[in-house]
């Protein structure tokens, strides 16, 4: 099949998935904010175990709805968006009392509205459809920006991190308020949703908030270095996290600044992005790495690590016009993900897993889009269908699309982010969409950076505040990095269609070769210069130059009671500032010492998958493994088998149904007895493996850290079947299946394997002969509702915190605790060796929140829908597809 029909043919079942999965959303999740696709439900604040900060971004308002709006439009579904506009007028309240992310809620929901609004009323000129409208989406976005602006009640005119819907910050009710930091990149991506608020409605208030938090961030970029750093203080203006990217944290302030000047027109915005991007490519660009520097010191790296934010860069470089280090960066992040099937939520400079998870973030999708409409180079498709492949083959669960627990093992997440159907299906749609699929100009339009429309022509309506130059201190730049602000193919490209190959070519196999260590900038500009006076591998805490050295550089040590030791660097304590610079890179060796210590200490997460009719290996839960028993990682092919509930269900004594076990995978309970004693009661019975699920009601591997079963103290070589824990959510997953289909397989494995696609295809033509007669009105009748998603055989089609909020956050590098004691102690019971917890993005410690329920428009209770009706729809689905296909053929 040639490049054209196969994209062709990517394209039509990418359209497919999209109306698929919009049916589950209104089937299964409706009017929850967020479908969970593993298992078929809503997800509501305050039913569902509490996730942190991450779940500031609900607020019972319909998220996943209102933030797909615009997107069903470019999809040219305007029948389903004017049905789902008359759903958001009609049901979603505003007024909930409950605390949200003023970051969040005005990318997804304020700019869904207003992306929404803006087809609407392209629709209503075009006279077809929306004749009804009349701005009821334009009143919604009002009410709800004037309920986020008592955030901005602050000396700096930064916003509060978060806002009270219903009660605004101060009052007594509204649970929020005592917050003192922001994310840079929380406090700056206000403008474009803002201002086209102000510019709509003609009330300039918002515009003016948006633009006095740009200012305040401005005025507080470090002079020398031109950076800013990811945390600041919304009261003084000091930086809390001083360290600078281009990725979680920062990311969208960049690209505001740029994407202010394309829609507003004022020269101020794109004179301060011209001058933090000669910062970003002076000191943060190490081609093709984009690294965390300080932003006091930028010579000086950061971190050794990048995280997934970062991949909206080469589309904002595109932008600019300045390809080259676009394609670079590209390239290589298309490395990393064909080595993983994903982009890690953070990645090392050599390429190896630093955060194994990948929520289906858009950003490589976004980049990879802008590049090919800058390039025309089909080598871009070819991406994108390589993205669109890994999709389906990896996260394609029953009831949509499920977020990677870890990209290393395959499990998946009980999760779907609104921004996977605003901004995933959008870019990869507008990637392969002609002219002639789109019923509007796409470029009349400006991408917010949760991928919502709105129209330039907004530049020169209600125009209430003055444009006048409010850059001070602007230094003078090379103009050579100005040359132009948009993209011109005539220009950038001469007559020379092989000029996006000859860039790529020298990073193909950047990965695979893994880069040696380069020297970084301070050591550069020192040359060979002297050796560090201490490297970490050969600090003793207990050898008086050793301590003498550190008090030089500016460390000290501190004991703590439980016997281990804190190491603390303060700069200005240091006995100059090249001991200074000493003292930190003693540090980052320290913590990256650590880190591998405790990573050698833990073992990886494993994999059960269900492999049974009706899920062929769709479903990947994530479990913890045994420091006992057979290595899975050893054992490649892992091990397949029934699963079969023992008796006593604790597995404590000797089994009572030894018959039933013998050559099955036992379930049993955790508790009462060591995790050794249950291994070697369900062995002796003639299991072939076990699964341990939590006892505590609730557990889920998406709240809590992996879980490790120790041994009991004694040798456990007797114990030769694989062991693996689930936590209770997961279990409960594999214990629901047997009530509903008895007889359930599963693969125990050190990440999940391939789909069964053999047996799924056998079945489902069983299936299709069993049911043909008795179901065929049926389905005829749900072909016009349910459309159908691309499932080809060989392969299926993302923090602070850009919805890109990246989870889990960065951790602060000024300190560091080492010690030679064990990394876990085994109680009386059962112990455990628990991964270290994560922080969210804005590094601010997460609360429990307990949520007040509100009175709303519509009932909130959902209800898990049956096995079996899920799997009919998703059969009609994979038929539909099945005759498409064909058809194409």
């Amino acid at each position: 099949m040639n490049l054209a029909l196969e994209s062709r043919t990517t394209f039509q079942g990418g359209v497919m998935a999209f109306g698929v999965v919009c049916c589950f959303l209104f089937e299964h999740a409706y009017p929850a904010d967020e479908l969970m696709p593993l298992t078929c439900r809503g997800r509501v604040r305050g039913q569902e175990p509490s996730r942190g900060d991450v779940d500031d971004a609900l607020g019972k308002f319909s998220l996943t709805l209102i933030d797909t709006l615009d997107t069903l439009v470019v999809l040219n579904k305007t029948k389903e968006f004017e049905e789902a506009v008359k759903k958001v007028i009609k049901d979603v309240n505003l007024d909930n009392d409950i605390v949200v992310s003023v970051f969040e809620t005005n990318i997804r929901v304020l700019g869904g509205l207003l992306g929404g609004h803006s087809v609407a009323i392209m629709l209503k000129e075009k006279g077809e459809h929306m004749q009804w409208y009349n701005g009821e989406l334009l009143h919604m976005a009002k009410e709800l920006g004037y309920k986020l602006l008592p955030a901005f009640n602050t000396t700096s005119g930064l916003p509060y991190p978060r806002v009270n819907l219903k009660f605004g910050v101060r009052h007594p009710e509204a649970r929020t308020g005592t917050e003192t930091d922001t994310c840079t990149a929380c406090a700056g991506t206000l403008i474009l949703e803002f201002a086209a608020l102000s510019r709509f409605t003609g009330t300039s208030i918002f515009e003016e908030y948006a633009r006095k938090a740009l200012d305040f961030i401005w005025e507080k970029r470090q002079r020398s270095s031109n950076l800013v750093g990811v945390t600041i203080n919304i009261h003084t203006g000091d930086w809390v996290r001083k360290d600078s990217g281009v990725g979680a944290g920062i990311d969208s302030y960049y690209e505001y600044l740029l994407k202010a000047y394309v829609l507003l027109g004022d020269d101020s915005f794109l004179e301060r992005f011209n001058t933090h991007y000669d910062a970003i490519m002076r000191y943060i660009s190490q081609p093709p790495l984009l690294l965390d520097v300080h932003i006091h010191k930028p010579m000086l790296n950061a971190r050794t690590w990048m995280d997934s934010l970062l991949a909206f860069f080469p589309g904002l470089q595109v932008l600019k016009g300045d390809i080259r280090p676009a394609i670079e960066t590209h390239e290589m992040l298309y490395q990393v993900i064909k080595k993983h099937n994903f982009l890690p939520e953070a990645f090392t400079t050599d390429f190896r897993v630093h955060w194994a998870q990948h929520p289906l973030r858009p950003e490589f999708a976004e980049s990879t889009y802008f590049l090919y409409k800058a390039t025309g180079d089909p080598y871009y498709l070819e991406v994108g269908k390589t993205l669109i492949e890994n999709l389906n083959k990896y996260a394609r669960v029953p009831c949509g699309f499920a977020a990677m627990k870890d990209v290393r093992t395959g499990s998946h997440e009980d999760r779907m982010d609104s921004f996977f159907l605003a901004e995933m299906f959008k870019y990869l749609y507008l990637l392969f969409a002609d002219k002639e699929d789109m019923i509007f100009d796409i470029e009349d339009y400006i991408f917010t950076t949760e991928a919502h429309l709105l129209p330039l022509w907004l530049s020169t309506t209600n125009q209430t505040i003055s444009k006048k130059n409010t850059t001070t201190e602007y230094t003078e730049l090379d103009d050579s990095n100005f040359d132009w602000t948009c993209p011109n193919t005539q220009i950038l490209f001469p007559n020379d269609p092989m000029f996006a190959q000859s860039i790529r070519e020298p990073l193909k196999n950047v990965v695979d070769k893994s880069c040696p260590r380069g020297i970084s900038r301070a050591e550069e500009s020192l040359g060979s210069g002297p050796k560090p006076p201490l490297r970490a591998r050969d600090f003793m805490a207990s050898n008086p130059e050793h301590l003498e050295i550190l008090k030089k550089m500016g460390v000290s040590l501190i004991h703590l009671k439980d016997g281990r030791v804190q190491l603390v660097q303060h700069a200005v304590q240091a006995a100059s500032s090249l001991d200074a610079e000493d003292g930190l890179r003693f540090m980052q060796e320290m913590i990256e010492l650590s880190s591998q210590q405790q990573k050698e200490q833990q073992l990886p997460p494993r994999a059960v998958q269900i492999v049974s009719h009706p899920f062929f290996g769709r479903v990947v839960l994530t479990a913890g493994p045994a420091q006992f028993g057979m290595d899975l990682s050893k054992h490649k092919s892992g091990t397949r088998g029934f699963v079969v509930t023992i008796k006593p269900y604790n597995g404590c004594s000797e089994i009572t149904n030894p018959e039933a076990v013998k050559e099955k995978i036992a379930l049993m309970q955790r508790g009462q007895c060591m995790f050794a004693e249950k291994a070697r009661n369900i062995q002796k019975a003639g299991a072939i493996g076990g699964i341990v699920i939590d006892d505590n009601e609730g557990s889920s591997s998406d709240t809590a850290p992996l879980f490790q079963m120790a041994g009991d103290g004694k040798n456990t070589d007797d114990i030769t079947i694989p062991m693996l824990f689930l936590f209770n959510k997961e279990g409960n997953i594999i214990l629901d299946a047997i009530r509903e289909y008895e007889a359930v397989e599963v693969l125990l494995s050190d990440k999940a394997k391939d789909r069964d696609l053999e047996m799924e295809n056998m079945d489902q033509k069983l299936s299709e002969n069993d049911s043909h007669k008795q179901n065929f009105e049926e389905a005829s009748s749900a072909s016009q509702d349910v459309v159908a998603v691309s499932e080809e055989p060989e392969g299926e089609s993302s923090d602070v915190t850009d919805p890109d909020s990246l989870s889990p956050a960065h951790a602060d590098s000024d300190s560091v605790s080492i010690s030679d004691q064990d990394s876990y102690t085994p109680g009386t019971d059962e112990a455990s060796t628990p991964e270290p917890a994560s922080m969210q993005g804005d590094s601010q410690p997460q609360e429990q929140k307990t949520e007040t329920e509100s009175n709303s428009k519509v009932n909130w209770d959902n209800k898990v829908q049956p096995m079996e009706s899920i799997l009919a729809d998703w059969n009609e689905d994979i038929e539909a597809f099945e005759m498409m296909e064909k058809d194409e053929l």
